[in-house]
């Protein structure tokens, strides 16, 4: 038997533990706390080799319904802080991931900084937040988590008492006490304006003071200064692919809190230099820029009338206060006394702030110049503009083709445009967007549907006349399968002014398709060759630079299984290229990954620089979402680290050489090729082709009960059926995490693996090809946390047990097979033996999530049963929270 590494000790784990420790037993007593530790105990010796099973049950067995309840929170609070601490301690951080070791490493194969700073003054990279419901932690208690971080940062830098005068120590133990006194759970489901308002949180409190810290660091790094190429995007307010919540009046309230949290931020800055910019005609010459603005400001104060620097920001102010008004109809915090012209958009603001900065840097040397506060704010304008972050509209292409087939009838143009091939529908839709006649009558009947996705583009035209075109550029088509489904969102645009007939034609928002599927990954590069065949879409896309291209991780995942996903993901990126270099269109790819390794999650860094040479071309987009936010995003410290990693893997993936050869290439690509083929046929067979098998897993898993957590606003099902088809993938992979089977992440792999003959080429793949080694290191971690036994309790749950046993036994021995197929691949001796941080960060947590596992089926077992106590419902929740919150990742 292999002996496993003792965990090494983290000072923070620690500490905080104990402190959870004696909170437990001040608010909780004694005998809760002694429960726990007995638990705690059983639990850690049998993943130490020194206890079994049947302690550890012997434990559960004796806590009653209410302390059941008090130890599930006490454990979810455990996970919390120890993730808390192992982020602190710089776990997430990769080696190579700041912008000073890339240029380093560019360097060093000949790449220079000049060529760097050429490629970011045409990149894009951004993250962008969705509303995905895989966070199942409250708001509160993620904002009780980042003051504890505050807390403790006070402690390592040796301060004893708070700004405020508390004693730090101790104002960590009351921020656990609340923790423990905070209800975990929501009561009522989550509406559309509660999840913007959790977005704008971070946008407004990390995002906007983060971003510009980060370019003054990549500006001196470069000994320049670098473009504004890192950019925040939502999809908070503008997702409504199967989300009924999501309207016109969504979108607007979006937009119109976001545009109030970036003007604010803006008013406040502008008050605090002036307050700081004391500057004196009578020790310093001023520019006539600053001049003329501090002479057309109105500011006619005595106490400043030899400070134009302050005059010259009073009437900055007085102008941004105007703006504020226009464009959120609210008065700003600090209301002035000024009165000012608005805006007219964020350039005319950047001009005024960059006249001051330059009357700055022409006196003395220099010092007063760009950097410091003004630089900043100036950064945050070129960034921010009005609008916070770029919203994306998306709906489902299905929904789309309805629209416009009423459109189209009731305008007396096509009585049935559902009955046209894809030839007829382009023949159509070319003519009618060729034609500048609008095809909707406010004096004719539609359907809700119909007005309800018009009123969507009518809010869009309108935001765009209210913040600038920035607001809102991109329309994604969900399940994207044919030119026709771009066609139809530029004819809603038209309606709206937003795309206008001409020669050339022009379009103000990107139609961008979202493939989804394996046959739609295949399908894709040949749809977009059509679409750019098109003379006025060509046009179109030459006119803007670039056109954008989203890919699925999710529903590739649950249609083939995740190395075919992978796999189909990364050939449809390569196979994209050919059709963008013909048209003369640089290519921007989306990537729609998740937190869970089933849905694109695991490193990003990594996963950037695996892509295929020559794809990223310096701009990318990736979603973030659900319990990843917070992770990532959750403190300014976290958000520094993962915003670089972003960016330098950017950098690299864009200008490092092929690392493979021709013959290399070539070599690998047909093993894959292989790899994927077995693997796509094993996970359909065993999901899609297995009688019973939606049954086993909604009986194995407690996906029905995931719909009671209430952490998002739209429904777990495109459609009303129990289908593994229809189902969401979120909830798919989740379920699936909490059974600890995590099957999404690795079925299939080990078959592909055991029957290619050649192993030594696939070790050769491993350690030569970042896009495999990306994979196998993804899956590895998802092994790592799964737990075969503990998925044989839950498989327990299910009725037939012919049926339970025929699936689970195919499960248990492929999750043997993936397992020893990447040690014999890796040539590890166990898993993450390479990977020690990652292997500890995984071991601590096991003893904490197992008890938590037990205590789920049990509950799950009572609830199906028929029982009616409140309490076994709650436990069950709480008991899911608990296991999401100890794996990180499992959404």
């Amino acid at each position: 038997m292999t002996t496993l590494p003792p965990i090494a000790n983290n000072a923070d784990i620690r500490f905080l533990g104990a402190q959870l420790g004696d909170v437990i037993r001040r608010y909780g007593g004694d005998a809760l706390f002694e429960a726990t530790e007995a638990i705690r105990r059983a639990s850690v010796n049998r993943h130490r080799g020194l206890g079994d099973d049947a302690e550890v049950d012997l434990q559960l067995e004796k806590l009653a319904l209410d302390e059941t309840l008090d130890f599930v929170r006490g454990f979810m609070l455990f996970s919390m802080l120890a993730n808390l601490a192992e982020d602190r301690q710089g776990i997430a951080r990769e080696p190579g991931t700041d912008i000073a070791e890339v240029l380093e490493t560019l360097a060093d194969k000949g790449i220079d900084r000049e060529a760097a700073m050429e490629l970011l003054a045409r990149a894009l990279v951004v993250p962008v937040l969705t509303a995905h419901p895989t966070e199942v932690r409250r708001k509160s208690m993620i904002d009780h988590r980042n003051r504890i971080a505050e807390l403790l940062a006070m402690r390592d830098a040796g301060r004893d008492v708070t700004p405020d005068g508390d004693d730090v120590e101790a104002a960590i133990g009351r921020q656990i006490a609340l923790l423990w006194q905070t209800r975990v759970l929501r009561r009522e489901r989550l509406y559309v304006t509660d999840e913007v308002e959790t977005a704008l949180s971070y946008l407004r409190d990390v995002f906007l003071p983060v971003l510009p810290a980060l370019y003054q660091r990549w500006d001196k790094a470069f000994g320049a200064r670098v473009p504004a190429f890192l950019r925040p995007g939502s999809w908070i307010g503008g997702d409504r692919d199967g989300n009924p919540f999501v309207t016109a009046e969504s979108l607007t309230t979006a937009l119109a809190q976001a545009a109030d949290a970036v003007l604010t931020h803006y008013c406040e800055a502008v008050h605090a230099l002036g307050a700081e910019l004391s500057i004196s005609t009578e020790h310093a010459e001023v520019d006539e820029a600053v001049l003329a603005l501090a002479d057309a400001s109105g500011d006619d104060a005595l106490s400043r009338s030899d400070e134009p620097y302050r005059r010259a920001l009073s009437g900055i102010y007085a102008r941004l206060a105007a703006t504020h008004q226009k464009l959120t109809g609210k008065t700003p915090p600090r209301p002035g006394r000024l009165t000012g012209e608005p805006y007219p958009d964020p350039k005319a603001l950047r001009t005024d702030l960059v006249a001051i900065a330059r009357a700055l840097a022409a006196r003395g040397d220099g010092a007063l110049a760009s950097g410091g506060a003004l630089g900043r704010l100036i950064r945050a304008v070129e960034t921010f503009g009005f609008h916070l972050a770029t919203l994306d509209l998306r709906q489902n292409s299905a929904v789309h083709e309805r629209v416009v087939a009423e459109l189209l009838k009731v305008a007396g143009v096509e009585p049935d445009y559902l009955a046209l091939d894809e030839d007829a529908r382009v023949a159509l839709l070319r003519r009618e967007l060729a034609n500048a006649r609008p095809l909707f009558s406010h004096y004719a009947d539609y359907s809700d549907e119909t007005r309800s996705e018009l009123a969507i583009v009518q809010a869009a035209a309108d935001a765009h006349a209210k913040y600038g075109p920035k607001c809102l550029t991109n329309y994604i088509v969900s399940m994207g399968k044919s030119v026709s489904d771009l066609l139809e969102i530029n004819l809603m645009l038209k309606e709206f002014g937003l795309y206008r007939p001409g020669n050339p034609a022009t379009a103000a928002i990107m139609a961008v398709p979202l493939f989804e599927t394996i046959e739609d990954l295949e399908a894709g590069p040949e749809i977009m060759r059509a679409y750019f065949g098109l003379p006025e879409i060509a046009a179109i896309v030459r006119a803007r630079g670039h056109q954008e291209v989203m890919i699925g991780y999710s529903d590739s995942n649950k249609d083939g299984g995740y190395l075919t996903s992978t796999w189909s993901l990364s050939k449809a990126s390569s196979a994209f290229r050919p059709v963008f270099e013909e048209a003369g269109v640089r290519m921007q790819l989306f990537h729609g990954r998740g937190g869970a390794v089933g849905r694109g999650g695991g490193s990003a860094f990594a996963a950037i620089r695996a892509q295929p040479h020559d794809t990223v071309q310096g701009r990318i987009r990736i979603t973030e979402q659900g319990e990843v936010i917070a992770g990532k995003y959750g403190t300014r410290d976290s958000a520094l680290t993962n915003l670089e990693a972003m960016a330098s893997a950017t950098l690299l993936a864009s200008l490092e050489p092929d690392r493979l050869s021709a013959a290399d290439n070539a070599r690998f690509t047909a093993a894959m090729e292989e790899l994927s083929a077995t693997a796509f046929t094993t996970y359909r067979d065993l999901v899609y082709g297995t009688e019973g098998f939606r049954t086993f897993f909604r009986q194995m898993t407690p996906i029905a009960e995931i719909a009671g957590l209430k952490i998002g606003s739209r429904p777990a099902s495109r459609k009303k059926s129990d289908a593994i088809e229809d189902l969401r993938a979120i909830p798919w992979v989740f379920s699936w995490a909490q059974a600890r089977v995590m099957l999404p992440g690795w079925f299939g792999v080990g078959t592909a693996i055991a029957r290619f003959e050649d192993k030594a080429l696939l070790a050769e793949m491993a350690k030569s090809w970042p896009f495999f080694a990306a994979t196998l290191a993804n899956m590895e971690m998802v092994l790592a946390k799964s737990d075969i036994g503990i998925a044989r309790r839950y498989a327990g749950l299910v009725e037939d047990e012919t049926m339970r046993d025929a699936i689970f036994g195919r499960i248990h021995d492929g999750w043997h097979r993936a397992r020893d197929g990447l040690l014999t691949v890796t040539g590890q001796t166990r898993l993450l033996s390479d990977n020690p941080a990652l292997e500890a960060s995984i071991r601590l947590r096991l003893p904490y999530i197992e008890p938590l596992n037990l205590l789920q089926i049990e509950l799950m077992k009572r609830h199906r049963a028929g029982e009616s106590d409140p309490r076994i419902g709650e436990g069950i929740l709480l008991s899911i929270n608990g296991i999401a919150t100890a794996l990180r990742n499992s959404g």
